[in-house]
């Protein structure tokens, strides 16, 4: 494959970027994760954790859209803060993204290979970790629009499965469908059986880490800015439904899981999606929903490698990092970036395996953090940029899309992911991820001054 030009193709359409931006955060964060937050919080409290942390992704994503009309690019976060903030907030912010997803590639490449072995018990979990790597990186490797169509149908099956679990998760609420261990009069009485915070307000914010991690994902809207069809349409429309969506997917899943299964039941062994199914009886149950959640993980991979890869291409582009990985195929994949961002999820895969309780765990925890500093960081773009757009003699007006409420709304995105940050050093089992993500945020801009300093040593000679 000859590989000699730099540019992306804008070849996603529409329906790729609303089911990308819907795909895309819909992910194990929802059927699995899901489990323990309702175990932590109580059934209120992680609705209401839920319900915040969809009003502090929503507040990110109408930053992100008047920065992605106005600018639309590929690895926009980045580029956003080289420019808005600094160089060397650009750089971290693109480090952190990039780490964020290849951490989580190893992670979603592991769980794929274990759900398999419930239907191929005696079958060594890495052949089917490695099968899928390779079916996730041909979809990367042969054109943005087969990336975009593969990522349409897993989110197809991903949205279908909710909408059903919905529907008929209302259905056994109300006393259609008989479930084992509840009674559907009084209605949600197990929302507020225990009191409606049973293990205390404090489980709201402390599971917030998890909520944040459910919702990462959302953001892909911006990475893809630069490759699809009339960003200045296509992008306000997904930008506008994201409140919407969040509400109905997360809200209602969350609402009907925690009425349905007693919230010290739920945890992180089994999906709480499979237990509600196996509670009403039906057939087939735990195979269909293992095959979903199988879905879910591979398109969150699918969607990892992407923006991974274009995070890489885009530091190339701006001159971050060598511009070997800013190499494109002649269908428009940068195809060394995509190697690049696979060997980083390989990686994170064997020390998964090697040493699960140490370097991994070190990873998992910076990645767990690294989404909400970039939602800080475009949200601190917005506020420069607006400030900018006014300097160089342009009007509000003539901004395609605009973020409402300027300057409350990006404050307020801002001070929100700071908040539920901070808010994890009271959560001792989540506390460790600050501790390490400090040094490697002051690790990632200190790499940069050094690369500044040798570029200009180099040019004085």
């Amino acid at each position: 494959m000859k590989v000699e030009h730099e540019t992306l193709k804008r070849k996603m359409e529409a329906r790729h970027l609303l089911m990308i931006s819907l795909g895309g955060v819909i992910g194990t964060g929802l059927f699995l994760s899901s489990g323990y937050t309702i175990h932590q919080a109580g059934p209120v409290g992680t609705i209401l954790a839920y319900a915040i942390g969809a009003v502090i992704v929503y507040l990110v994503m109408l930053c992100l859209g008047e920065l992605s009309v106005a600018l639309p690019q590929t690895g926009s976060f980045h580029v956003y803060a080289d420019r808005f903030i600094g160089p060397s907030t650009g750089f971290t912010v693109a480090i952190l993204y990039w780490f964020t997803w290849t951490v989580a590639l190893g992670s979603e490449f592991t769980a794929a290979g274990l759900i398999m072995r419930n239907w191929f018990p005696h079958s060594p979990t890495w052949i089917w970790s490695l099968l899928f790597m390779i079916v996730i990186f041909v979809s990367n490797a042969f054109s943005v629009r087969f990336f975009a169509e593969t990522e349409f149908w897993f989110a197809s099956i991903k949205v279908l499965a909710i909408v059903l679990f919905i529907g008929i998760g209302l259905l056994a609420i109300f006393g259609v469908f008989p479930v084992t261990g509840y009674t559907p009069r009084p209605l949600f009485h197990n929302l507020y059986a225990d009191g409606l915070f049973p293990t205390g307000f404090k489980g709201v914010f402390t599971t917030m880490l998890t909520v944040n991690f459910a919702f990462s994902g959302t953001e892909l809207i911006g990475v893809t800015a630069g490759e699809v069809k009339d960003p200045a349409t296509t992008i306000p429309k997904a930008i506008r439904t994201t409140l919407w969506r969040l509400i109905i997917f997360f809200i209602g899943s969350i609402t009907v899981m925690a009425t349905l299964i007693p919230w010290k039941q739920a945890g992180v062994v089994q999906s709480p999606f499979v237990l509600v199914f196996k509670s009403i009886g039906l057939p087939f149950a735990g195979d269909l929903m293992n095959f979903v959640i199988l879905t879910a993980i591979l398109s969150a991979a699918n969607s990892g490698l992407y923006a991974s890869t274009r995070m890489l291409w885009s530091l190339a582009h701006e001159k971050m990092i060598s511009s070997f990985f800013g190499r494109t195929t002649a269908s428009g994949v940068p195809l060394f970036a995509l190697i690049a961002s696979m060997l980083g999820g390989l990686l994170a895969l064997l020390s998964s395996v090697i040493a699960a309780s140490t370097v991994y765990l070190v990873l998992v925890s910076i990645s767990g953090l690294a989404v909400v500093l970039v939602w800080m960081a475009i949200a601190l773009s917005e506020i420069n940029f607006r400030k900018f757009w006014i300097r160089s003699g342009h009007s509000v007006n003539e901004l395609k899309f605009r973020t409402p409420w300027y300057p409350i709304v990006p404050w307020a995105a801002f001070l929100t992911s700071l908040l539920s940050c901070v808010l994890i050093i009271f959560d001792p089992t989540q506390r460790p991820a600050l501790f390490y993500m400090i040094p490697f945020v002051l690790g990632c801009y200190i790499l940069y001054y050094i690369k500044i300093a040798i570029r200009k040593h180099s040019n004085q000679k």
